[in-house]
C-alpha cells in the first residue's frame, strides 16, 4: 500500500481532525487491518485496535467484542456492501469516518484481480450524512478537502479545486 504515492495531505488533515475531536486517552477501533494511518495514530499517542480483515458485511462480532470508545473508518465504507449494519453494531458513542467522494463522470472503482480493492459505493456527502442519521448518529463536525495530484490532464486539474474527500465526526443520538 502506498508504494508509489503517499497521501501526506490526506493523512495530515485526518490527523488534525482526529486531534480536534478525540483525546489520546480514548481507545480507537479502526476498521480495517493495520495500515500506515493506524501507525500514525499510534505514533501520536493513540491506542488503536484494528480489525483483522474479516468481512464485516457478514460478521460484525469484532465491533461488539472489542473494548473501545471511538470507532474510525477511513476510506473503508465505500468498499462495504452494507455499512448500515456496521454502524448499527458500533458500540462506541463516537465515530470518525472519511470517504472518497464520487466524481461526476467516473464509474465505481474496481480492481479486477483483488476483490477487497473495489468500491461498491461511490458516495456523495449527503449519502453518508443520511446513512449516519438513519443509524442513530448526529454529525457534530464535517470537512471536505481536495486531493491534487502531480499529473497533467483534465481530471488532475479538477482535483485542485473539487473536493475529493469527506470526513465526519458524529456522536450517538
Amino acid at each position: 500500500m502506498y508504494e508509489k504515492t503517499y497521501p501526506s495531505k490526506r493523512f495530515n488533515i485526518t490527523l488534525q481532525f482526529l486531534k480536534k475531536h478525540i483525546a489520546p486517552t480514548e481507545t480507537i477501533l479502526d476498521l480495517g487491518v493495520p495500515n500506515p494511518f493506524s501507525k500514525i495514530m499510534k505514533d501520536n499517542g493513540y491506542t488503536v485496535i484494528n480489525t483483522k480483515g474479516e468481512d464485516v458485511d457478514n460478521d460484525q462480532s469484532a465491533l461488539q467484542s472489542e473494548n473501545y470508545q471511538v470507532f474510525t473508518a477511513f476510506e473503508i465504507f465505500e468498499h462495504l456492501l452494507n455499512p448500515y449494519t456496521v454502524l448499527e453494531n458500533v458500540k462506541a458513542d463516537k465515530v470518525l469516518i472519511s470517504i472518497p467522494l464520487r466524481l461526476w463522470f467516473s464509474p465505481a472503482y474496481r480492481n479486477k484481480t483483488d476483490m477487497w480493492d473495489r468500491h461498491y459505493h461511490e458516495f456523495e456527502d449527503w449519502q453518508l450524512d443520511w446513512l449516519l442519521e438513519k443509524t442513530g448518529w448526529k454529525i457534530v463536525d464535517r470537512v471536505k478537502f481536495t486531493h491534487p495530484v502531480k499529473k497533467l490532464g483534465f481530471r488532475p486539474l479538477l482535483r485542485y479545486f473539487t473536493p475529493r474527500y469527506y470526513m465526519v465526526y458524529a456522536v450517538r443520538n
